[in-house]
């Protein structure tokens, strides 16, 4: 059964957060009271027009750009025929012939590419909800934005596979595109699989609307196991539709698919064509901000360590806030412990955010010089943190931590003096003692003592 490779292909319908719907002004958003954001547009009713939203356009090409894709310079919207409830037009306004975006790829962490076939704007359809029997459909996700992600049939395991919906999830949330919340439904993974034995790929099965990265790898084994042993039994794999269920951890046959499955396509009527010129991809490509694998390749050069910069990745904010400094020489694995550590406490418990406190460019440089040089010790810095990062002036001079040897060997001498008992029971083993000794420096000092040379000057005295 080993010998078996599957193949992998994965299309991704995201939904893009612009105010407005597609091609009507209704606002653009499905959780909203049902049914409350909804026009004669969405509901197709007779005689209406449909309008291009042009934010819409900016936020799809944002996207290919994003991903490496070739833009297409000429294109036009087509309408796919079918009927469903969901669906009150009987067709769906979507790009079929002339996608926006072509021929791109998103880079795995293992370094491996995987191409992206085409992106395709098109509209969402309503959201059908199935209560006691009967079938309830909101509106208000009608007409909403897409962008279909087609990826080529690239990936060949389970962990390719949930490495490329992160990295893609990633990398349009830094793009700004979407909310991306998978849980939410606006981002949804349709998962392709064949198994075969050879290079000759196999017969598909589609998994239809997989909620989340990790059923993504459990849909994955689950149908490649049953495709594998299917095949061994001497079965007939058909070219299907299936759906995951993530109670039982299986897949289940919904439809087959006909290959020649004919939606009657043809140009939309009511949309003009969409013609791009230079200045139109140059007005978008200036939004580009750095992205996530690019972030990553700047944090390894400055050291970060591998853990901190996947929590820097994960959190935007913080990571915008560090590649402020990327041009300052400064220690960026104390800033990026901070950032993530105290800073961070500090924001989740006041719910700000960090372009709204003091800590601007020159202080943030101030103390993590100040760390760096153990001018205060990273207790210190918890302790004050409340005023670094709300005070209108700094005052790190009173807080300076005491690196003088004179000055601690005074202190040790005189703790040492004080507490001959202590100073017995340590020399007779009992090594709770010197952290009693330890503390009473840091206490006669006020906290300021450099606790390592403390500790360093206490041994050594201690040990004579």
């Amino acid at each position: 059964m080993s010998n078996y490779k599957p193949t992998i292909g994965i299309e991704v319908h995201l939904e893009l957060n612009t105010d407005a719907k597609v091609f009507s002004l209704s606002k653009n958003n499905y959780s909203d009271v049902a049914n409350t954001n909804i026009n004669e547009i969405d509901l197709a009713y007779p005689g209406v027009l449909p309008t291009f939203n042009k934010g819409v356009l900016d936020k799809a090409l944002l996207a290919c750009l994003g991903l490496n894709m070739n833009i297409s310079r000429k294109m036009h919207f087509d309408r796919k025929n079918y009927y469903y409830p969901d669906l009150p037009k009987g067709y769906q306004i979507t790009q079929f012939n002339t996608p926006i975006g072509l021929n791109g790829y998103l880079t795995l962490s293992t370094g491996k590419k995987v191409g992206i076939s085409d992106i395709h704007i098109e509209e969402d359809t309503c959201k059908s909800l199935h209560h006691n029997g009967k079938t309830l459909l909101n509106y208000n996700r009608c007409g909403v934005p897409l962008i279909e992600i087609v990826s080529c049939a690239d990936m060949n395991s389970k962990e390719e596979a949930m490495d490329y919906a992160e990295r893609l999830r990633e990398t349009l949330l830094y793009l700004g595109v979407s909310d991306c919340k998978i849980e939410e439904g606006s981002m949804r993974f349709d998962v392709n699989i064949s198994v075969s034995k050879d290079d000759t790929l196999g017969v598909r099965s589609e998994i239809k609307n997989i909620g989340s990265i990790s059923n993504i790898g459990d849909a994955i084994d689950y149908e490649v196991k049953r495709k594998i042993e299917a095949l061994e039994n001497g079965e007939e794999l058909l070219f299907e539709t299936r759906r995951f269920d993530s109670d039982t951890g299986k897949t289940i046959f919904m439809r087959t698919k006909d290959t020649n499955n004919d939606y009657r396509y043809f140009p939309e009527p009511d949309i003009p064509y969409i013609y791009l010129d230079e200045d139109d991809i140059l007005s978008v490509k200036e939004k580009l901000v750095m992205l996530p694998k690019e972030r990553r390749e700047e944090y390894k050069k400055r050291s970060i360590s591998n853990i901190n910069i996947e929590k820097l990745i994960a959190n935007k904010e913080l990571s915008d806030y560090l590649n402020i400094f990327l041009d300052e020489n400064i220690d960026f694995n104390i800033a990026s412990n901070i950032l993530l550590g105290d800073i961070s406490s500090y924001l989740n418990k006041t719910r700000k955010s960090i372009f709204d406190t003091k800590l601007d460019k020159e202080r943030f440089i101030i103390v993590v010089n100040a760390l760096k040089a153990e001018e205060i010790s990273s207790k210190i810095f918890k302790e004050i943190l409340n005023s670094i990062m709300e005070d209108d002036a700094l005052d790190l001079d009173s807080h300076k931590q005491v690196n003088s040897d004179e000055k601690i060997i005074e202190i040790v001498t005189k703790v040492i003096n004080d507490y001959p008992d202590s100073v017995k029971d340590y020399k007779n083993g009992k090594d709770n003692a010197i952290k009693f000794l330890m503390g009473m420096c840091m206490k006669e000092s006020g906290g300021k003592l450099n606790p390592k040379m403390v500790m360093d000057i206490l041994q050594d005295f201690l040990n004579k």
